[in-house]
């Protein structure tokens, strides 16, 4: 018998080494060389993910290993971040590496409409296996559908011989991961550190705020202007502007800001649409904002889908004069969840985006666990107009007794898709027939999307509701970021449904049961050729109630409207 002090010695000797996988130094050297002198910290533990597979194609395990062991992480805790979002591609040992290039195929409702479920069959067969072609969530260009992503460029609308033709531009495929690469620096958002308080703006640029800056304008007279214009959250929260400014205000420094430019929403393209055209009415916004509030550094939170967008965010930025608040530029991974607002500012923080249960709320504890002003990029982008114009000139829009101007992301079956800026109340009928040019020839409006993915489903004979806050929920429905999809008598609201609910299943964090179970198992029942009603109103209702966040809460809305509005449809 080995006496027992013998065998704890045996048994050191062989531990030569840590348990678990071992770093290997190829792979630790190459991540070294990537992050270069950036600060090893956590919350920086996405944009390293980025980085490496913009180098490399893809995340393998070799990878992973060195980049915890840099960041002084448990490589668990590195895998479970890089496997939650779509865009990371995690290559396990004897795993075959992916196609140089992958094309994103939406589809999405809109995209649906137009064509892409013909794309997604054909372009594969097309491409050969070099290039891998995947179905994808709503991109953000639903105007334009069908859309695609090759690489990081967006083709739209897309068709096979577009895709074809742009992937044998060496530019756009060969190059791809070279151009990321060298174009997006780890936080090269940055614009600048210190206190604003004396500092000059961008040439005067900026005439509002420099009002501001110059005590030509009190925080006072800011807020309260907001407050008169009836400026609500456009994100599709819908919570006043200038109320929350005094509640994040009134809650003790340091503060910290986090914008919200992640519009996953099926149908939805506003943020976009008006980043791409005045970015700077935008950033002055955000630092009139953060000027009010009393914030000390800002983080930007962009899909990343909008792969421009983020190039010329980065050319702003770095113009702006010395004096501003710190400015980070985040970079999404793909996970409709983070445009919820408390799992967007989880993945800031480097981590899973799942939403937090609340109470604290954001406003007192949020980004770091500090007090966050959380606002969409569009309630920003009002903001300078709005001071300038007066709060009367807002609130001076509206019909059917609404009040304010509303950005209407229009898509499907209309002769003129695109953002429509138009009065607040405004009806589907109107905003088709005044801004829109009318239906498509052939097609009649049969039903619409009032609010996109999670908005419901009403039929043509309630096109007379006003659009607008607080107008659509009596009926099961609501405007959220104002993304109206049109379908004609030639489409579907139960196949409309079937889209919007497999979005939901495929975009779910997880975190919780009714929505991860119930998203999968509501896909499952409306495949059926007759609909069970009275199961589907138990797992709706059990969703709503249950649910931790927004997406499980309204995911029933479109198989909700189906039932309750299209009765003729529920069956076969």
């Amino acid at each position: 018998m080995i006496p027992i002090a013998v065998q704890g010695a045996s048994r050191e000797r062989k531990r030569q080494r840590p348990k678990g996988r071992q770093v290997d130094a190829a792979a630790l050297q190459q991540v070294q060389a990537l992050l270069g002198g950036l600060p090893r910290r956590r919350d920086l533990l996405i944009e390293f993910l980025h980085l490496i597979q913009d180098a490399h194609g893809c995340l393998s395990a070799a990878h992973l290993a060195a980049l915890a062991s840099e960041l002084r992480l448990a490589q668990v805790e590195v895998f479970e971040v890089a496997s939650f979002y779509h865009h990371f591609d995690i290559v396990r040992e004897g795993e075959q590496v992916p196609p140089a290039l992958t094309v994103r195929v939406c589809d999405g409702l809109s995209c649906e409409l137009a064509g892409a479920g013909e794309l997604l069959a054909r372009l594969p067969a097309l491409l050969g296996r070099e290039v891998r072609v995947v179905p994808a969530p709503c991109i953000g260009r639903c105007d334009q559908a069908p859309v695609a992503l090759i690489g990081q460029r967006a083709l739209a609308p897309a068709s096979c011989a577009g895709v074809s033709a742009a992937i044998a531009d060496d530019a756009c495929a060969g190059n791809a991961a070279k151009a990321a690469l060298a174009e997006d620096a780890v936080d090269a958002g940055v614009a600048s550190r210190g206190n604003m308080a004396g500092s000059g703006v961008d040439g005067g640029a900026f005439a509002v705020l420099g009002e501001c800056l110059s005590g030509a304008r009190s925080v006072e007279a800011v807020i309260g202007a907001l407050e008169d214009s009836g400026l609500r959250g456009l994100g599709g929260a819908g919570f006043p502007a200038g109320r929350k400014w005094r509640i994040v205000r009134n809650e003790p420094g340091p503060r910290l800001m986090a914008v919200n430019i992640d519009e996953g929403e099926p149908g939805t393209f506003k943020d976009r649409f008006y980043l791409e055209r005045n970015p700077r009415q935008f950033i002055e916004g955000m630092l009139i904002a953060a000027w009010a509030v009393g914030i000390d550094e800002i983080y930007i939170y962009l899909r990343d889908e909008y792969h421009d967008c983020r190039k010329l965010l980065q050319q702003e930025l770095a113009r702006l004069d010395a004096g501003m608040p710190r400015i980070h530029l985040r970079r999404g991974a793909g996970a409709y969840i983070c445009g919820e607002e408390s799992a967007m500012i989880e993945s800031i923080e480097g981590k899973r985006g799942m939403p937090r249960l609340r109470p604290p709320y954001v406003a007192q504890a949020g980004l770091f666990g500090r007090p966050t002003l959380e606002h969409n990029f569009e309630t920003l982008y009002w903001v300078p107009e709005i001071l300038a114009k007066g709060a009367a000139w807002f609130a001076s829009h509206g019909r059917n007794g609404r009040k304010g101007l509303r950005s209407f992301s229009v898509s499907g079956r209309v002769k003129q898709p695109g953002v429509k800026l138009a009065p607040a109340g405004i009806t589907v009928h109107e905003l088709i027939d005044e801004y829109c040019g009318g239906m498509q020839e052939g097609h009649q409006l049969y039903a619409y999307l009032p609010g996109g993915a999670s908005g419901g489903i009403l039929p043509a004979s309630m096109g007379n509701i006003p659009l607008d806050f607080d107008t659509l929920q009596p009926y099961g429905c609501f405007i959220g970021s104002a993304a109206i999809i049109v379908l004609s008598q030639h489409d579907s609201a139960r196949a409309a449904a079937g889209n919007m609910m497999r979005f939901f299943r495929h975009e779910s964090c997880g975190q919780c049961t009714p929505c991860r179970v119930g998203t999968a198992k509501a896909a499952e029942l409306i495949e059926a050729p007759v609909w069970d009603a009275s199961l589907l109103g138990e797992l709706s209702q059990v969703m709503r109630d249950a649910s931790i966040c927004g997406l499980g809460q309204a995911a029933p809305n479109p198989v909700d409207c189906v039932l309750k509005y299209f009765p003729q449809e529920v069956t076969r």
